[in-house]
């Protein structure tokens, strides 16, 4: 597996070697049930405790405000099925770029009786503040808006956005999965409500993800999972002690190194765009200032991605959501940006992290290119 170029890091991260020895005791000599209520139950529970002080303080949020899901799906999912209409408020705002998740469960909901409207994105990738004000109704019970959208990279003003729907009296959830332990985030200061992340988008495990739920809301959240009452009666089931414990140990790793991973992260980065950018024909989809350090989805005109992705062999790259991955229909996000069904299947996200070296980058920029050249040729 060493010999693979993993410029994937969007869809998944390794496991952080000092997460997986943490997470290893937990296996096999503590594994007892937190739920249990002897001694070594209670063991179990300190250390879920302490795990989820890693993972609060990680966004600045309180430990009783997470909620553990299976990961960032699950908690979509609980979020937007499980809020409540609140004063004969079934009316949801969303965006045409949020992932699958977001989407697929809007229109659930549609069918359940909600009204829901879908923001369009400018070329940029970016929201119209005007737009959202305009959608806003008397029955608008919540505003959804991702954060960094997961193909492109692109990070909307959640801040902006908290206070025109806060100022409209509506709720804000925010699918932060691309985000959380990438780039400092502060729940409070930023107003979110309700947001969603997973581990394994950061260096911890997959299997386990979390929900945060403002305080004040709890009372309006409905359980999707019954049977066991545990976490706050929110979602039942046995906790994933060792995925917490990882979790936690991700966070704690996160919260220290995020600052000097993002210089050094987006240093390969522009360096591997600088490279791309030279070959004819190729530019960047979405605003190049308001994204995150470590994606780039570049379009290279006149070459099938899924071509391109099959003959680059041992250089990991995606045509964008991982979720998506085996369909050769164009991004739904790319699209949605007003990208030509042509370019959008001319485009592929490469997305670096904390193991990315400068050797790989070249290798990768030297057998891109070579491939981009090739097919051409062949079209």
């Amino acid at each position: 597996m060493t010999d693979f170029v993993y410029l994937d890091y969007n869809a998944t991260t390794p496991v952080d070697q000092r997460v997986v020895d943490a997470m290893l005791p937990y296996f096999n000599s503590l594994y007892a049930n937190s739920g249990s209520s002897h001694l070594f139950g209670l063991t179990m529970k300190e250390a879920i405790d302490e795990a989820g002080e890693q993972i609060a303080e990680l966004i600045s949020a309180n430990p009783k405000e997470i909620i553990y899901t299976s990961g960032a799906t699950e908690a979509v999912n609980l979020a937007l099925k499980g809020i409540e209409k609140v004063n004969g408020k079934n009316h949801i705002i969303t965006v045409k770029t949020e992932h699958k998740a977001v989407l697929d469960t809007c229109q659930n909901l549609e069918q359940q009786g909600f009204s829901v409207t879908y923001l369009d994105v400018g070329k940029d990738g970016l929201i119209n503040l005007d737009d959202l004000k305009n959608a806003i109704t008397d029955k608008t019970l919540m505003v959804c808006v991702m954060f960094v959208n997961n193909e492109t990279g692109v990070i909307q003003p959640i801040k902006e956005i908290t206070k025109i729907a806060h100022d409209k009296n509506c709720l804000v959830f925010c699918d932060a999965t691309q985000t959380v332990g990438k780039i400092p985030v502060n729940v409070k200061d930023l107003g979110i409500d309700i947001m969603a992340f997973s581990a394994h988008k950061f260096y911890g495990p997959k299997g386990i993800g979390a929900l945060y739920v403002s305080s004040h809301l709890k009372k309006n959240i409905v359980a999707q999972i019954h049977g066991g009452a545990q976490q706050f009666n929110l979602r039942s089931g046995t906790l994933n002690v060792p995925g917490i414990i990882g979790m936690g140990k991700a966070a704690e790793i996160a919260l220290q190194e995020m600052a000097s991973d993002s210089r050094k992260i987006k240093k390969l980065r522009d360096e591997l765009e600088n490279y791309l950018l030279k070959i004819s024909n190729t530019f960047i989809n979405g605003d190049k200032d308001n994204r995150i350090y470590n994606t780039s989805n570049i379009c290279f005109s006149n070459v099938n991605s899924e071509q391109m992705i099959l003959s680059l062999g041992n250089i990991c790259v995606s045509s964008g959501s991982a979720c998506n991955a085996t369909t050769s229909k164009p991004s739904h996000v790319l699209k949605a940006m007003g990208i030509s069904d042509l370019d959008a299947l001319s485009s592929i996200r490469l997305s670096l992290g904390k193991f990315t070296t400068i050797s790989e980058i070249k290798t990768a920029v030297e057998k891109i290119e070579k491939i981009v050249l090739q097919l051409r040729k062949e079209s």
